[in-house]
């Protein structure tokens, strides 16, 4: 409720104000009216401060004295004219009124210190002496001179006519001072100014009638009157708490148009008024506008200088905005390309480039968050570990770039291969404990001026390194090849997958104690018509690619769940029990994945058991949907086969949180078996930790009747491989083992 004081004030305050025109204008009741006004002014101006507690009190303390004082004048007056019956000139209520002008000024300089920020304002400042100057210079041509050059008054009552518009002077500069300063206003803090204006507007008109027309002043006790109600109501709004503690929120330093006009007015009031009939007769006329003049446009002067300034800084600062890197603060890709473009201009100049591997696994199983703070601290170690004159960039993502001018190939080899070794060292972000590896291409600029075939080499030799999983990588002419053959079989796929240029074969998952084929696992092959039999290392990782692994993955599944139907009608029990399939980590990327094999198994009337679902460690490692698709297809009945288990990230680690039921044990474990080692150690732990989790085992790439033999003696029962046979279209049921069939 008390929030809505200062509006009732304001309100009855009006009225009050409109009400006292109503009485006898020369009358003492009309007075009285008005000193009531006034004083009431000054009691909420005091119980404003108590209500509200303001935090600066003292300044509101000098307004309510200004008030009080003001009204003491008026009382004193009022006492000599209707008790005394005179109305001398100058009286001693002009020391009552003249004294409370320097209250009212020093209550605003404790405002203005408040709300400005003397660097930032510094505009504001000069613009409000520009205004101040302006007018003031008016003011003392058509007012003040006047007023101190009448040779009918005293000397005293020409000191005291010319103290009364020397304080409306005071009062005006710093009226300029509040309203060109930049920033937003409280409602209290505009009410302030809203009183102070009235004050001015009042004494201002009343000097100007006094000096040039006979016109009746009772007019303007309207202005006196509201400027008392404006500082009552400033006070009494909420929002005086705080008036004059802190700077306000800046709207920012850009000159509007109505600022402008402004400045332009003020600053050609100077010379204009030496075109007005009379001004300028008089040498100290002459001279107030002359020095006026001189002042005016050496404030000009400064302000144009502190806005040039003001640009230039600003435009430096928007193109290091412009060429830096928002997250990291290292140069971007545009700042990074000038550079590379100018020295390759100076001579001889090493790129390379740094992609951090599975990034996208730490932003989907740890937050955007973590991933964030991880690329701030690659940043930070980059910037660390290089020289200075080493030009370290964010192209963007998670790939960086590094321009070292000057180099030779063995020196930027050095720096590259110290620097791998820096980025090996664990990232801790919060609770997590990160290990970072980086695929780092090299390449010099010899033989080119263009920045864009650098960074294309680089880029090459960085997707070299990544493949092979290895060191850093310089780039060579065969890499070129090795590019130019993979874009082409990306580029081809689409054309195959239109014509049916691929075949499903299957290899048999044998029971190693009665030879019988169990499963089988679908594997695809691409029959180019020109090139011939393409094997799938070759195009998948360009399917991976571009993104057709998804759909000729999902062709892949409806053909061999169809066959497996139809074996199943065929064969009976002979059948093998269940499909494998092979499925990416494009793939369990892909939204809805889990509900796409249903509606497969559905059309093609495969019950869910029937199918197992391979997947590599690498798929799963990184979590977040890969692990969430796993799980809604176990949950669906499917079996989960880890496929290639024992060389991936933490293949253990994996056993807790991806549902499992399949280990596949991966053939450089099985193939030396035979001898006493470090292999046939390790297959046997296997099998133990998959018998110990209720888990089944299959050997890969068995290749030997011994290694047979062997696995199984070692507890093994199922087997896949060259020795029980190859992949092929449509293998015969049921398959020769290895010991009698029935």
């Amino acid at each position: 409720m008390r929030d809505r004081y200062w509006w009732w004030w304001l309100a009855a305050g009006s009225l009050a104000t409109a009400a006292y025109f109503l009485l006898p204008s020369d009358g003492l009741a009309s007075n009285l009216g008005y000193d009531a006004i006034g004083l009431t002014a000054t009691v909420l101006i005091v119980a404003g401060v108590r209500l509200h507690r303001a935090r600066r009190p003292a300044m509101w303390y000098l307004f309510a004295a200004g008030q009080f004082t003001w009204v003491v004048g008026d009382l004193v007056w009022e006492y000599y004219r209707y008790v005394l019956d005179v109305e001398p000139y100058p009286s001693p209520a002009d020391y009552f009124y003249l004294s409370a002008y320097p209250m009212l000024v020093a209550g605003l300089v404790l405002l203005m210190r408040g709300r400005s920020d003397a660097a930032r304002d510094f505009a504001a400042l000069v613009d409000a002496a520009i205004v101040a100057i302006g007018l003031g210079l008016v003011f003392w041509v058509f007012v003040m001179h006047p007023i101190a050059a009448d040779s009918t008054a005293s000397t005293f009552e020409r000191i005291v006519g010319v103290a009364y518009p020397a304080a409306d002077a005071l009062l005006l500069a710093m009226l300029a001072r509040f309203y060109t300063g930049v920033g937003t206003r409280s409602q209290s803090v505009r009410l302030l100014g809203a009183a102070a204006l009235l004050l001015l507007i009042g004494d201002v008109t009343y000097s100007l009638i006094e000096l040039y027309s006979d016109a009746d002043e009772g007019i303007l006790d309207a202005a006196w009157l509201l400027s008392y109600v404006c500082w009552g109501a400033s006070a009494l709004h909420p929002s005086m708490r705080t008036a004059g503690t802190a700077p306000e929120q800046v709207r920012g330093a850009r000159v509007g148009r109505s600022r402008l006009v402004l400045l332009a007015v003020c600053s050609l009031l100077a010379p204009g008024l030496l075109f007005l009939p009379g001004i300028g007769a008089d040498p100290v006329d002459r001279l107030a506008i002359a020095g006026g003049a001189v002042v005016l446009f050496l404030l000009v002067v400064v302000r144009m200088s502190g806005f040039v300034g003001q640009v230039q800084h600003q435009a430096d600062l928007l193109e290091d905005l412009a060429m830096a890197d928002d997250l990291t603060g290292l140069a971007n890709r545009r700042r990074f390309e000038h550079g590379l473009r100018t020295a390759l201009a100076a001579g001889r100049v090493q790129v390379a480039l740094l992609d951090l591997d599975d990034f996208k696994g730490v932003n989907d199983r740890l937050g955007h968050g973590v991933g964030d703070h991880l690329l701030i601290v690659i940043a930070q170690r980059l910037r660390t570990a290089l020289r200075s004159e080493v030009l370290v960039a964010r192209m963007g993502g998670d790939e960086f770039a590094l321009l070292m001018p000057g180099a030779t190939n063995a020196e930027a080899d050095r720096i590259v291969a110290r620097l791998a070794d820096t980025l090996r060292a664990p990232v801790t972000t919060g609770e997590h404990e990160l290990l970072v590896g980086a695929s780092i291409g090299v390449t010099d600029g010899y033989g080119t001026d263009d920045p864009y075939e650098v960074l294309r080499r680089a880029d090459v030799a960085m997707y070299a390194a990544k493949k092979a999983a290895d060191r850093p990588r310089r780039y060579a002419a065969e890499l070129d090849e090795q590019s130019d053959e993979q874009a082409r079989v990306g580029a081809e796929l689409r054309t195959a997958l239109d014509t049916g240029q691929f075949r499903v074969v299957y290899q048999p998952i044998v029971a190693l104690s009665s030879g019988r084929t169990v499963a089988v696992e679908a594997l695809v092959r691409w029959d180019h018509p020109e090139r011939g039999l393409i094997p799938p290392d070759r195009f998948i990782p360009a399917a991976e690619r571009n993104g057709l692994i998804v759909e000729l993955g999902e062709w892949i599944l409806r053909t061999a769940c169809t066959q497996a139907v139809e074996w199943r009608a065929e064969y009976g029990d002979l059948a093998p029990e269940r499909m494998s399939v092979n499925v990416s980590a494009r793939q369990l990327a892909e939204p809805g994945f889990a509900d796409l094999v249903a509606a497969v198994l559905e059309e093609t009337g495969m019950s869910a058991g029937m199918l197992t679902v391979e997947v590599t460690e690498t798929a799963v490692f990184g979590g977040g949907q890969a692990v969430q698709a796993v799980q809604d297809l176990h949950d669906l009945g499917i079996h989960i086969a880890l496929d290639d288990f024992g060389t991936g990230h933490s293949s253990l680690g994996l056993l807790q949180t991806v549902p499992v039921d399949v280990l596949k044990v991966d053939k450089s474990f099985i193939d030396g078996i035979t001898t006493a080692g470090r292999p046939s150690v390790i297959a046997t732990a296997l099998i133990q930790v998959s018998a110990g989790l209720g888990l089944t085992a299959v050997a890969e790439g068995v290749e030997t009747a011994e290694q047979a033999a062997e696995l199984q003696r070692l507890g093994y029962e199922l087997a896949q491989g060259y020795h029980f046979g190859r992949p092929v279209a449509e293998p015969p049921f049921p398959l020769p083992g290895l010991v009698a069939r029935h």
